[in-house]
């Protein structure tokens, strides 16, 4: 049984089977744990030939009291999982964090047929006495008739904390029925998987809005009305239970908040923890309207859907705001530990018909992935920009010069919001116009910084998904799967569940555009890619490039020294040694690059980093003289070693962060680097490469290089470098082995 087939079975429902539930096939564990070792190009043919439970093998009383899905939503269920392609290590990362504690039995609550104390071997003194402490095998094996029925094993769900997603549902009543049936369902599987949500109403109506104030009985019917259909999707789809809770928000005259880089405008706060916690437990979608009740009053006002998720967050993350006077600080800190105990918030989920964040300087696409330490501050100067450049263009001219590819019919949100396509009828019936494009761009920013501030106050494994209510609706897609060509995911893959598995978005931040381009058009249309976020680690870039770009050392200008009192020489030895598994000579690698450093990249605190070097071609002819425009033009950019963590490897996106910063930041035009050929590595250098080529081996029976670069157009004299490059760098290790690094 492999580390994914475990997970169907602990958290999609398969768990009954152990507990000998008669409606479902025993063997449809260990069939569902064997689909899961099988290749992915298969999925859809093994799927479909696993018998599922269908209602129509229950009697009608036992298929209203369990609610159980059909058999088309549990095969797309399963093909959903099955289709993650999630590697070893994503799978034991998701069970170690979801594993559900064990049951803790009540020995006096559970009935012993036969038990009869069998003395030990050792306690007989040697006497063969046959079966004669053993229970005759006809009353063994008799039937236990009784009145009552046996007490089950008794699990105290208190105790296992819960992993909640706070899901803000922007504009449902721009969505039609069938889109909202399919994200209930798909939310039904996220509980499957052990991540209960709680769902946000954003009407995201700002007529209204401003209007509530007069009118609060309307805005307040309004938001109860789309609480009731989003409710009644869930439970239609799924069979599980939904339910709309409109008295939890409260909004007092307290002032102080903890951390004072997250406001809540109002003081809106939590008035009942166990009104949200307590439906959690037993399995229940609450679905919270946003109206708050003044402490003063009881005055249901409107409450901004943003202030609402905030709120949450800092009530089931445990957060206080202020102690009373009757608390000692240690019994506040103790009840503080409780709750954090108590509850996981592990995902904040934007579903916005607009999508993810664009990234206007990268092809007008959207972010895939964004390190909020690192990329928060550019990516809010980039929107704000684009907003005040757009108060001096016409319609026209950011359709056409803004977003030029609006034209070719890409999944621009910007651009198909100008173009009209994402304008409902019933906005532009009240509005006469086509909404603002100033409008989209507030809404990304707001959506951009609530998951700012909910991030802040959350442990640094949490993240936030922007995705689209199509995107999340996809799971009952699957009846058109086609297979696509490109680098990237199968067509129609829910990002949701993925990220569920893995903890990665659904497309890689560092696979090349020009290979991601085919599969996001193929596979999300109409919408955007989804916005993978977390709080994320700082990058340290040394020198900047930002300030002024890598260039070759010149005699006038002094390469960078890994001596440098920047750099912790020590944590970087240990990262290298770390990634490697092997022994690094410091002093003959220090002196091996002393003079062509071009820089290096570290991520957080030394997680991971990247060391590029400068190197010259060994085939340079003695016309080409060192420190020359020409000798310059014919240095090489090459990536001398990129190292991660064991313990940060496949998680956090460390690689891709990495990555992306050197081909990004420091070498835009391309770098180039080596591999060994059997290195398990090399898949993913692969897929980020724009070339490959297999060194000839020199020698039989020893190993050979695969060298790798970025470089747009390599051909000629320049390969010729880059092949030279790659067969005379000298390794740097201490063990004396002759392996390739």
């Amino acid at each position: 049984m492999n580390v994914l087939g475990a997970a169907i079975i602990r958290r999609s429902g398969l768990s009954k089977i152990a507990r000998n539930d008669t409606y479902c096939d025993r063997n449809l564990a260990q069939r569902v744990c064997g689909l899961a070792t099988e290749t992915t190009t298969s999925t859809v043919r093994l799927v479909d030939a696993i018998s599922f439970p269908t209602n129509g093998d229950l009697p009608l009383q036992d298929q209203n009291a369990r609610g159980l899905p059909n058999k088309h939503s549990e095969r797309n269920f399963f093909l959903d999982v099955l289709s993650s392609t999630s590697g070893k290590r994503e799978a034991k990362a998701y069970l170690s964090r979801f594993k559900p504690s064990s049951p803790r039995s009540n020995d006096r609550l559970i009935p012993k047929h036969n038990s009869i104390r069998i003395p030990e071997k050792d306690s007989v003194s040697g006497v063969n006495l046959g079966g004669l402490f053993l229970p005759a095998r006809a009353v063994d094996e008799s039937p236990i008739f009784g009145q009552d029925a046996a007490p089950k094993t008794f699990v105290d769900i208190s105790s296992e904390p819960l992993h909640v997603a706070l899901v803000s549902f922007k504009s449902p009543q721009l969505i039609d029925d069938q889109t909202l049936q399919g994200i209930g369902l798909t939310l039904s599987q996220l509980a499957k998987l052990g991540l209960s949500c709680i769902v946000v109403v954003d009407l995201q109506d700002e007529q209204a809005q401003k209007s509530s104030a007069e009118q609060p009985l309307l805005w307040r019917t309004n938001a109860i009305e789309q609480a009731d259909r989003i409710v009644s999707a869930i439970e239609r789809q799924s069979g599980q239970e939904a339910r709309r809770l409109d008295s939890v928000i409260g909004i007092s005259p307290m002032k102080d908040d903890v951390t004072p880089t997250v406001k809540i405008r109002g003081d809106v706060r939590v008035l009942y923890r166990n009104l949200l916690l307590a439906p959690l437990r037993r399995g229940v979608v609450p679905v919270v309207v946003p109206v708050g009740y003044t402490s003063v009053d009881q005055k249901a006002v409107a409450v901004s859907a943003k202030d609402v998720m905030l709120a949450l967050t800092q009530e089931l993350a445990g957060i206080i705001r202020r102690s009373t006077t009757e608390e000692e600080s240690t019994q506040l800190m103790q009840s503080i530990r409780t709750a954090q105990r108590e509850v996981s918030v592990d995902r904040i989920i934007i579903l916005d018909r607009l999508g993810g964040i664009p990234s206007i300087s990268s092809m007008n696409e959207s972010h895939i992935f964004i390190n909020l330490e690192q990329e928060y501050e550019g990516i809010r100067d980039e929107l704000l920009r684009l907003k005040d450049n757009l108060k001096t263009m016409t319609q026209k001219e950011v359709a056409h010069k803004a977003f030029p590819l609006s034209t070719s019919r890409m999944s621009n949100t910007l651009s198909n919001f100008v173009d009209g396509e994402m304008v409902p009828a019933s906005t532009q019936a009240l509005t006469n116009c086509p909404p603002s494009i100033d409008l989209v761009i507030d809404s990304h920013l707001s959506s951009l910084r609530l998951v700012r501030d909910a991030l802040a106050i959350l442990p640094p494994s949490s993240s936030a998904l922007l995705i689209t209510p199509q995107e999340a609706a996809n799971s009952s897609h699957h009846s058109s799967l086609s297979k696509m060509p490109g680098v990237g995911t199968r067509p129609f893959r829910n990002p949701l569940i993925h990220n569920l598995l893995t903890d990665k978005p659904i497309f890689s931040s560092s696979l090349p555009r020009t290979r991601l381009l085919p599969s996001i058009s193929s596979t999300l249309n109409p919408s955007t890619p989804a916005t993978f976020i977390k709080r994320g680690m700082s990058l340290t870039f040394l020198p900047d490039p930002r300030i002024e770009a890598w260039r070759p050392p010149t005699p006038s200008i002094l390469p960078l020294q890994l001596s440098d009192p920047r750099i912790d020489l020590a944590r970087l030895v240990h990262l290298i040694e770390d990634s490697f598994g092997r022994t690094l000579d410091v002093q003959r690698y220090m002196a091996r690059i002393s003079q062509n450093l071009a820089g290096i990249i570290i991520a957080g605190s030394y997680e991971g980093a990247a060391i590029l070097t400068w190197e010259a071609p060994p085939n340079l002819p003695s016309s080409v003289i060192p420190g020359t425009p020409a000798y310059a033009a014919r240095m090489v950019p090459y990536l001398d070693k990129f190292a991660v963590l064991k313990r940060s490897q496949g998680a956090g996106g460390v690689a891709d962060i990495l990555f992306s910063a050197m081909v990004r930041d420091c070498f835009p035009k391309g770098v180039v680097w080596r591999s060994r050929r059997d290195n398990p590595v090399n898949k993913w250098y692969f897929e980020r490469a724009k070339g490959t080529w297999k060194i000839p081996v020199k020698k039989q029976g020893t190993q050979g290089w695969t060298m790798f670069w970025t470089t747009e157009g390599v051909d000629g004299e320049r390969f010729d470098d880059y092949a030279g490059v790659c067969r005379s760098v000298e390794t740097s290790w201490a063990d004396g082995k002759k392996l390739l690094d």
